[in-house]
């Protein structure tokens, strides 16, 4: 979850918190420090809602992976700042549907990358890599996507409760343009990040989250540039929407109660 400005390192900082770690914390995982914790539940304190947010995302994540796979026959996967392994990730979901498919994995924490080959190291069509994810020529060269990818095929790009963690200096709008260029026809982009409406909110979120990452932030935007992230592209039914009510598994599925902010997207296809 968290893409830092500065260059990648091997070292995991266990003073400052990440996005990734706190994402970690609030779904329930151990792979997370004291400093995330308390980090976490600061932030509920600001915006109480955020901990109910992050379990809609996630569900949401799982919910779009199945679809895809089993309804559009997607059998390849670019996980776009995937942060930490939790239950019933990406490959897990797709490989339910056919064991064949292919899953990468890109972050730039090291200890998501740690975590990441523990995981996958028996599975032959997954792999971790650190990267930028705004590093595209990067991470579509490199040597385990090469090996996995084919992109002469329709390939499913995630950048799932991400693009908020990407400043506007580095143009998170740029960074989806590029990424749908580079795929084949046929090809989806899922995509969400935080928004509100609210002033305060994101000025309140945008500056907590700056200064206790150590500027490994973007900011909260709102729901107009996230729907700007999608021009060209052929957006998918019901549209761009609070995730929770993206094709819910059911009608009494959970659904976020609070609105201080919420994680706002969809999915689209390449045309």
């Amino acid at each position: 979850m968290n893409q830092a400005r500065n260059p990648l390192s091997d070292v995991v900082d266990v003073n400052v918190p990440t996005a990734a770690r706190m994402y970690d914390y609030y779904l329930g995982g151990k792979n997370n420090y004291a400093v995330d914790r308390e980090a976490a539940e600061e932030l509920l304190k600001v915006v109480p809602s955020t901990q109910e947010l992050a379990l809609n995302n996630r569900r949401f994540l799982q919910r779009v992976v199945r679809v895809l796979a089993r309804d559009y026959g997607m059998r390849q996967f670019i996980d776009h700042g995937s942060g930490l392994p939790t239950q019933d990730n990406v490959h897990q979901i797709a490989q339910q549907v056919d064991k064949t498919s292919r899953v990468v994995y890109v972050d730039n924490d090291p200890i998501v990358l740690a975590h990441g080959r523990a995981l996958l190291e028996e599975n032959e069509n997954t792999t971790v890599i650190q990267a930028d994810m705004c590093d595209t020529e990067g991470i579509f060269g490199h040597p385990d996507t090469v090996r996995l990818i084919d992109f002469d095929s329709p390939v499913v790009a995630l950048f799932n409760s991400v693009l908020h963690c990407i400043p506007d200096s580095k143009d998170p709008a740029g960074l989806i343009r590029r990424v749908a260029d580079r795929l084949a026809p046929g090809s989806f982009l899922v995509i969400c990040q935080l928004v509100s409406e609210d002033a305060e909110t994101r000025r309140a979120v945008t500056e907590f989250m700056d200064i206790n990452t150590g500027g490994n932030w973007g900011r909260v935007r709102e729901p107009r540039e996230v729907d700007a992230y999608f021009e060209g592209l052929e957006i998918l039914e019901p549209g761009l929407v609070e995730v929770s009510t993206w094709r819910p598994d059911s009608d009494v599925g959970p659904r976020q109660r609070s609105w201080e902010w919420k994680e706002y997207g969809g999915v689209a296809r390449r045309p």
